[in-house]
C-alpha cells in the first residue's frame, strides 16, 4: 500500500543547493517516488545559532516502505553524503527528517512521527505549507497552514 510521507531537508555546509539536489536525487534513485518539492528557503540556524545559515526544503514522497524502513533510508543517505554528528543541532552537510508518515502517530525509541517539534520550526512549516497547506496534523488537529500562521503570530523565526 502506498503511503504519502513528508521529509524535511536541511544543509548548511558546502554547496547548499547542490546538497539538497543530491539528497533528492539519491532518494529517488533508491525508489522513493518524490511527488512534490517545496522551494528552497534560506533560514537562520535553530537551537545552536553560532553556525552558518541553512537552506531548507520539504518533499512529499509516495512509498510502500514502512516508517522504520523509510527512516533507515534517510539515515543511510545522510551517512552516504558525509553527515557527521559533532554536536546536537550543529552544522551538517545534510539533514533528512521524517515529518509525517501518512496520518500515523508513531512513538518508538528511535522514531517519533509526526516530528515532535515541527510546530515550532518555521524552516519546516513554511516549505510544508507551500506544498501541503491542508495536511492535518494528526495530533494537534490543525492544518499545516494554521500551524504556520500560529507560529508567525508568536513571532518565531
Amino acid at each position: 500500500m502506498q503511503i504519502t510521507a513528508y521529509v524535511a531537508l536541511g544543509t548548511n555546509l558546502g554547496n547548499l543547493r547542490e546538497n539538497l539536489d543530491e539528497a533528492l536525487k539519491r532518494l529517488a534513485a533508491q525508489g522513493l517516488n518524490i511527488t512534490k518539492v517545496s522551494s528552497y528557503i534560506d533560514t537562520d540556524p535553530y537551537g545552536v545559532t553560532d553556525q552558518p545559515r541553512f537552506l531548507n526544503a520539504v518533499c512529499e514522497v509516495r512509498t510502500e516502505l514502512s516508517a522504520q524502513a523509510l527512516l533507515k533510508m534517510l539515515l543511510a543517505t545522510e551517512l552516504e553524503m558525509g553527515r557527521v554528528r559533532l554536536r546536537h543541532w550543529g552544522e551538517r552537510i545534510i539533514d533528512l527528517d521524517l515529518i509525517f508518515y501518512g496520518d500515523d502517530v508513531i512513538n518508538e525509541p528511535d522514531l517519533v512521527v509526526p516530528h515532535p517539534d515541527m510546530q515550532n520550526r518555521d524552516f519546516v512549516l513554511r516549505p510544508l505549507a507551500e506544498i501541503a497547506p491542508g495536511k492535518i496534523h494528526p495530533v494537534l488537529h490543525k492544518t499545516i497552514a494554521e500551524l504556520w500562521q500560529d507560529l508567525q503570530k508568536k513571532g518565531q523565526p
